[in-house]
């Protein structure tokens, strides 16, 4: 699991900014949305601005050097915070694997090169790399001094992580085979202005065409059903059909002509939740914007109910309430900060407070 991450220089955040997971409060509700002693689901509010977006590709920066899985194209884009363009981004994660805690840390120059890497196991050094040394724990690792040369000078902006899969057998519950299979399972997707993602996959695919393939058809009517009330009967699909139709009295349309925007917001969400099963972390940007308060509500605890992290970003303040999550789950992100609602305030919270109420008085401060 994800623990702890933090980001310095990275388009908007000018300073380092950090979420930790790792220390959920003692409250006796909605256990489900804490494993293992770490935050497992969670919504992100915050002002327009205020850097949500940014902040969960940050966290997914990692896939750009660690995964072959899918990518966004402009990601490197005004990568580095437009002040301090020539200063490298940093990146700071800490994962929990069993009883295994990973601290990998790394910088990118402004165009997304590798420029200093390390990983600590359990607090003791693995490898350490920048422009002036490369040290690799050398019990575990037979590395020859040509090849430490080659990283000390940055050669071709290997990640050492990625070097060290390829040249060594390891075994599958070896920590580097962990964070690889970890990071290669991590899902970010919106559905905003456009439909993009990055990891899980390793190309781009019809939405249609899955749920015909998976025999999803039937499933998925049902999936509408139970989130949003909408009643679509679907003509079952025959061999090669790409696209959904639907009967309505004694004809037939396409799916997609008739389902609204929040439908179809619905049909990507069900398609990811589908594929969420063999997921690690999962980020929504914006999950809810084409849905009714009510539906946001009804989807929230679908994915809540998922086995891996899940986390979503919102400005819709009628999710903050502790029958669906509790505080230490709800985060504001504000001024370079980002905080669960118990640390932005004084008052003790409770699960009979009114947390949607208190946050609209102004009641909750990120200093």
């Amino acid at each position: 699991m994800l623990i702890k991450f933090a980001v310095k220089n990275f388009r908007g955040f000018a300073d380092r900014i950090e979420w930790d997971l790792s220390q959920p409060s003692n409250y006796e509700f909605n256990k489900y949305a804490i494993k293992d002693g770490v935050i497992k689901n969670g919504i992100v509010y915050g002002p327009n601005g205020s850097g949500k977006s940014n902040f969960a590709l940050a966290i997914f920066d990692i896939e750009n050097h660690l995964s072959a899985k899918w990518k966004k194209t402009d990601y490197y884009a005004n990568f580095a915070y437009t002040g301090n363009p020539n200063s490298p981004v940093e990146f700071e994660y800490v994962f929990k694997f069993d009883n295994d805690f990973l601290e990998y840390n790394y910088s990118k120059n402004s165009m997304g090169l590798l420029v200093e890497e390390s990983l600590t196991v359990n607090h003791k050094q693995v490898f350490k790399r920048d422009s002036t040394v490369f040290e690799i724990d050398s019990e575990q690792f037979k590395v020859d001094a040509t090849v430490k040369e080659n990283f000390k000078q940055n050669v071709n902006s290997v990640s050492v992580i990625n070097f060290l899969t390829a040249s060594y057998p390891f075994p599958q519950d070896h920590y580097i085979v962990k964070l690889i299979m970890f990071v290669n399972s991590m899902l970010w997707f919106k559905n905003l202005d456009s439909r993009e993602f990055i990891g899980l996959e390793t190309a781009s695919f019809s939405l249609e065409d899955f749920i015909i393939q998976n025999h999803y058809t039937e499933d998925f009517s049902n999936f509408l059903a139970k989130v949003s009330e909408q009643n679509f009967k679907f003509v079952t699909p025959k061999e090669g059909d790409k696209n959904l139709y639907c009967v309505i009295e004694e004809n037939t349309v396409p799916f997609l002509s008739i389902a609204s925007t929040g439908t179809q917001a619905l049909e990507l969400l069900y398609v990811w939740i589908k594929r969420m099963t063999a997921a690690s972390f999962v980020f929504i940007d914006e999950f809810d914007a084409f849905y009714h308060f009510k539906l946001s509500f009804e989807v929230c605890k679908q994915l809540f109910n998922l086995n891996c992290q899940v986390f979503t970003s919102s400005h819709n303040t009628y999710l903050m309430t502790n029958d669906l999550l509790r505080p230490d789950c709800n985060f504001i992100l504000q001024n370079n900060k980002i905080k669960p609602l118990q640390a932005c305030t004084e008052k003790e919270l409770r699960f009979g407070h009114n947390i949607e109420k208190i946050y609209r008085a102004g009641a909750f401060y990120v200093e």
